[in-house]
């Protein structure tokens, strides 16, 4: 019988608000929120996360971030390492390219929650990717949105993807 190698996924997930977001949006929400959350994908002995710049990597906790406020077991993979770049690249050049980010519709959060979908099969906890309907749905979220659709989030720290397999 062939013995496939499997590999860990694990879901970082960092509040950039660290801790503001659960103090001040009963204040400006109306409702309690317990974090703005920034997710990456740690695979293959690195961190892939999307933002305003397209897919970047690093070292695990390796952006200005620093170590993530919760780390979620999403199981294994039989994916490569190769197999899986070339996902990557095949992503970076359509769906996930940095022009196409948006705070609310297509993020770092609907970048690692297709990605766990890839290696997994398992989607990431839904508290994390219900968040901009959560906000959009009070009368501030609505009142902000022009605001916020003009942010393109991309933590310091990361190797950009450039769209070619080994290049990062």
């Amino acid at each position: 019988m062939d013995q496939s190698t499997v590999y860990p996924v694990k879901l970082y997930v960092y509040d950039m608000s660290k801790g503001m977001a659960r103090q001040l949006s009963p204040i400006m929400l109306g409702k309690q929120l317990d974090g703005i959350w920034h997710t990456a994908i740690v695979v293959h002995g690195d961190e892939f996360f999307y933002g305003g710049e397209g897919i970047s990597s690093c070292q695990p906790g390796g952006t200005i971030l620093g170590a993530p406020n919760t780390v979620v077991d999403l199981g294994t993979t039989e994916v490569t390492e190769e197999i899986f770049m070339d996902y990557l690249t095949s992503l970076g050049e359509s769906t996930y390219r940095g022009d196409r980010y948006r705070l609310f519709e297509h993020n770092c959060n609907t970048f690692s929650n297709e990605v766990a979908q890839f290696l997994t099969g398992a989607k990431i906890p839904a508290y994390i990717t219900d968040l901009p309907s959560e906000v959009l749905s009070t009368p501030f979220g609505q009142a902000l949105r022009p605001i916020l659709d003009s942010i393109h989030i991309q933590p310091p720290g990361g190797n950009h993807f450039n769209g070619h397999y080994g290049q990062r």
